[in-house]
């Protein structure tokens, strides 16, 4: 049956960034959508984001199309031209090499979630506000290209 059972797929807090990056995304929790719908072609995850938390560091993707569709609560869209409140039926995209880097914040009270969707080769990318770049092969390296010994989960 092609509906997905969202109970069925763990939820998990995980994140590769260096820990000196990651207590901002400590609250948000996803589930890979695609691998347990059998889907190749693209990437889709369901993340909540509790109070206070982030969705990620605020970035960008050389080679990959973002879409983002909110589906329950409040959260903050940060990009290049400021902050962007979003809610329930609200969607972003981000295209592929647009170097607007973007993120978002959950500064409400109550948890929110989104559906998020990504499509094209990893090429890596770069999270402007911070000493830090992704590569094509899942690493984390500074902007000198220093690897800091991280993998993107």
């Amino acid at each position: 049956m092609p509906k997905l059972d969202l109970d069925a797929i763990p939820a998990t807090n995980a994140t590769g960034y260096p820990p000196e990056h990651a207590a901002a995304v400590r609250g948000r929790w996803y589930r890979r959508l695609a691998p347990a719908g059998g889907l190749t072609e693209f990437g889709a995850s369901h993340v909540r984001l509790e109070p206070g938390a982030w969705s990620s560091q605020r970035h960008w993707h050389e080679g990959e199309d973002e879409l983002l569709v909110m589906l329950t609560g409040e959260a903050v869209l940060v990009d290049d031209a400021g902050e962007h409140p979003l809610g329930p039926g609200d969607c972003a995209a981000f295209p592929k090499g647009d170097r607007n880097g973007h993120h978002l914040r959950n500064r409400s009270g109550a948890p929110c979630t989104f559906l998020v969707v990504g499509a094209g080769p990893r090429e890596g990318g770069d999270y402007p506000d911070i000493d830090m770049r992704f590569t094509a092969d899942g690493r984390y390296v500074h902007d000198d290209g220093t690897d800091y010994g991280a993998t993107r989960v």
